[in-house]
């Protein structure tokens, strides 16, 4: 066996380390793009919940009625997560309900919120309207109803 030449060590290890450098750096770069994203994402859900609970608050005289609301399956309609919500009125009159509406992933993390009127629902009566996500959603998803008012 011939034995290498000392410059041609240094050389072959500067590159070895220099590829290296460069994975290390290539990885990082994806984690950090990744991690961005995924900030931008949630900075973004939180704002359309804020946005969401903002149009709850306009809701003058409504009284709590999340008990009287249900949220059915997720499915997807085109490129959005709709579900069906279906309202029950026990009140002795006819009543509009506001409600808003949390999409969620397997693991419970917020993906989405929405609000959904459904008007006249009469006494003892039931009536349905679709949530529809405000964009794409992947993976699982749950519908849930965050707070119902009925006014």
């Amino acid at each position: 066996m011939r034995a290498q030449h000392p410059r041609r060590r240094a050389t072959g290890m500067a590159l070895a380390a220099s590829a290296l450098l460069a994975v290390t750096v290539t990885v990082t770069g994806c984690d950090a793009a990744k991690e961005t994203a995924g900030d931008i994402v949630s900075s973004a859900t939180a704002a359309v919940a804020s946005a969401a609970e903002e149009k709850m608050n306009e809701v003058k005289d409504g009284v709590n009625a999340t008990g009287d609301v249900k949220a059915g399956a997720t499915s997807i309609d085109g490129d959005r997560t709709v579900a069906e919500i279906t309202a029950t009125n026990p009140q002795d009159k006819n009543a509009d309900y506001t409600v808003m509406v949390n999409f969620r992933d397997g693991e419970g993390n917020l993906l989405d919120a929405v609000v959904l009127s459904i008007d006249g629902v009469e006494p003892g009566g039931s009536k349905s309207g679709t949530a529809r996500s405000n964009r794409t959603l992947s993976g699982d998803t749950t519908a849930e109803i965050a707070q119902a008012l009925r006014h």
